[in-house]
């Protein structure tokens, strides 16, 4: 069974860095890539990056590109989502997901077929 557990939430400033975890488990991820998305409050969900398991390629909205960085410990099974200069509008719930990497369009969530159960990142002004 497959389990995604994200942490590393939680109530930041503005112009500060926050790193989120993401530990995954129950299958193989080779032939998997992995990604972050956020959803804001009346807002859809959002993707934001994505990563491939096996070789790290990676893939960024426009809209977090040079501010957030998408990593992954194979040997730990984790990703990550390093966040900085982080902005009230950053606010939102944000998830860990899972898709078949031969899937191209990442930036569709439901092309991912895990998810986790979301952490909780406040920007305060």
């Amino acid at each position: 069974q497959v389990q995604l557990v994200e942490s590393g939430g939680g109530l930041v400033q503005a112009g500060d860095s926050l790193t989120l975890s993401c530990a995954a488990s129950g299958r193989t991820f080779a032939s998997y890539a992995m990604a972050w998305f956020r959803q804001a409050p009346g807002k859809e969900r959002e993707f934001l990056a994505t990563v491939t398991w096996s070789g790290g390629s990676t893939y960024y909205a426009d809209s977090v590109k040079g501010r957030f960085t998408i990593s992954r410990d194979t040997g730990k099974s984790m990703v990550y989502l390093q966040m900085d200069s982080l902005k009230p509008e950053d606010t939102a719930v944000y998830y860990c997901a899972t898709r078949p990497a031969y899937i191209s369009s990442s930036y569709d969530y439901t092309a991912y077929d895990h998810w986790g159960q979301g952490t909780q990142v406040t920007v305060s002004y």
